[in-house]
């Protein structure tokens, strides 16, 4: 088993590839002003949490989601045949195809850095358009040692005022932006720990590594979950 067919062992059937709820999504919607009939990216889309909630915010419009794991799109494809409203596609959300009012990230600009991203969507904004996305960022000042060696995988960590300069490096507006509540990591980490759990007992030394590593952030996040956040922010182009 390669070090990928395990990551996706363990995230098999978990219902959302990152924090968040559906509050949180209403409130990024609401701050975005979306209208009913707008066109909307679900940009690294995983297996789909928000697109049910994207739906009911655009009921009029369409919701395109776009990742680059196939088995991702296939569930989603599946999952909604028989509504028009969505499209599921493989693909590289840096360079979507077509124009949107809005693109939702939760949690996917980590892959591309913020002010990257969004120069890349520029051009993918309608007239008006509006990205809305989270981003792991530190909450504090000083961080605990455990939290910084657990996150020295992502050197571009920056706090939320960091992030809020990478978005204006962009050329964007900030509209709005909160920190996530701590029931969207539950909505997150609960799940994984309990897949965890149920994986350990009869995996090979690969998906056991990974168990080992997915452990150590359901363990960081009891211990230090103070000292990192995800920052949701609402920008629009200048």
């Amino acid at each position: 088993m390669t070090p990928e067919d395990a990551f996706f062992t363990l995230h098999s059937g978990l219902d959302r590839e990152g924090p968040g709820t559906r509050e949180s999504l209403d409130w990024a919607m609401a701050a975005a002003e979306v209208a009913r009939d707008a066109r909307v990216l679900d940009a690294g889309c995983g297996p789909g949490a928000d697109i049910e909630g994207l739906l009911e915010a655009v009921p009029e419009g369409q919701v395109v989601a776009m990742d680059l794991h196939q088995p991702y799109i296939d569930r989603l494809a599946s999952r909604h045949a028989v509504d028009a409203r969505v499209l599921a596609i493989p693909g590289d959300m840096a360079d979507p195809e077509g124009v949107f009012d809005l693109i939702w990230s939760a949690g996917s600009l980590y892959f591309l850095g913020v002010t990257e991203g969004l120069q890349a969507w520029r051009p993918h904004l309608k007239e008006g358009g509006r990205v809305a996305f989270s981003q792991l960022a530190w909450a504090v000042d000083n961080p605990s040692p455990e939290a910084r060696s657990f996150w020295q995988s992502y050197p571009a960590m920056t706090d939320r005022d960091g992030v809020l300069q990478q978005v204006a490096a962009a050329g964007y507006r900030v509209i709005a932006s909160r920190w996530l509540p701590e029931a969207g990591w539950d909505a997150y980490l609960q799940p994984l720990a309990a897949r965890i759990e149920a994986l350990r007992s009869e995996a090979e030394p690969a998906l056991q590594l990974a168990l080992d590593e997915e452990e150590k952030e359901v363990l960081l996040r009891h211990a230090h979950g103070g000292d990192y956040g995800y920052l949701q922010v609402v920008c629009e182009p200048l």
